[in-house]
């Protein structure tokens, strides 16, 4: 299947389909040079299979975590392009997960004031939810994504046949963002997540999540207002992360909680459980409030909170730190 991102000269496709890896070539432009990005835990054979498609490549490959996202590797990957001669007219195409795609686009968002991106996602959690939306970064200083810009790909192409290798807490953290989207702005699709076997319908899940994201970011781009709906579960799950050795996935899950009504958290944490992701957090408050208003979105006075008072609808709030610490400690007492 195929979802657009209607953004005007910008716009975009994303393709969904089973063995749509080994048919690169009739999704992107592959007639040029092209860098492809990826990391050593991601099967060679994923990477490979692109080269295959590709008239001329280079292939360079990171060491796998949140660690690679740095300004070291950003700087390295401009030398491997300058070294090789790269042009304009080239591509940069990234095979890997979040990491894998913030890091390639900020890339080849910078290359040359910018060459074409293509991103190729591997993990539940990067095909749900970063390989959409244009925005790339690395970290700084122990800030996740301070650096960074907003860069469209000129495509994006999801096998879920890729999610085979992934294991089963990598699929849960993919879960946690499709059922963030559903939370937010899609009831049938959380009912969908409830009742099914979620990795025997995961196209059904994978599009279902990224129509809404893609309307999401077709309506806001640089995140002025609505897109800010996209950041539940990750107010409260960026401090998590930092203060823990949790994924970003099981953050996210566990941020969900005190941001949905009181009334509503036994079914999030049942569906939460079911999808194999965490339901306590034994994490300081004040350490993950602290963090939390830390984040690049805080803004004077408080930090923008997403909150769930019905399951698919959402409102915004600012909150302060003593009012995070509240909704944290009432959420995991």
């Amino acid at each position: 299947m195929i979802i657009p991102v209607e953004l005007g000269k910008d716009r975009y496709e994303i393709v969904v389909e089973r063995g749509a890896l080994s048919r690169t070539g009739e999704f992107f432009r592959l007639d040029r040079k092209a860098l492809i990005v990826t990391d050593e835990g991601v099967p060679s054979q994923y990477a490979d299979a692109v080269a295959k498609r590709c008239r001329d490549y280079v292939k360079v490959t990171v060491e796998a975590g949140e660690e690679s996202k740095n300004m070291e590797n950003f700087k390295m990957l401009c030398q491997v392009m300058l070294e090789n001669d790269f042009t304009r007219k080239d591509c940069v195409i990234a095979v890997g997960g979040g990491v894998i795609g913030d890091l390639a686009g900020f890339a080849a968002s910078c290359y040359m004031r910018g060459i074409d991106f293509y991103n190729v996602p591997t993990t539940l959690l990067s095909q749900v939810d970063s390989s959409v939306g244009g925005k790339t970064a690395v970290d700084l200083c122990g800030i996740k994504n301070i650096v960074g810009s907003f860069c469209q790909p000129k495509a994006v192409l999801i096998d879920p046949d890729v999610l085979d290798t992934l294991s089963d807490r990598q699929f849960a953290c993919g879960m946690a963002e499709a059922i963030k989207m559903a939370m937010t702005c899609d009831s049938e699709l959380f009912q969908l997540i409830e009742e099914c076997d979620a990795k025997n319908e995961i196209e059904d899940i994978i599009a279902g999540a990224l129509r809404i994201k893609a309307e999401v970011v077709a309506a806001d781009e640089k995140e002025d207002n609505l897109r800010r709906v996209l950041n539940f579960g990750h107010t409260l799950g960026h401090g998590i992360e930092s203060v823990t050795d949790l994924y970003h996935g099981e953050c996210v899950a566990l941020g969900m909680i005190p941001m949905t009504a009181p009334h509503l958290r036994a079914r999030l944490t049942a569906l939460l459980k079911k999808e194999g992701l965490p339901v306590k957090c034994n994490a300081p408050a004040e350490e993950v409030a602290e963090k939390a208003m830390h984040d690049k979105k805080a803004q004077a006075g408080g930090i923008m909170t997403v909150r769930v008072d019905k399951i698919g609808c959402f409102h915004f709030k600012k909150a302060g730190a003593e009012e995070l610490i509240k909704d944290y400690e009432e959420a995991f007492r």
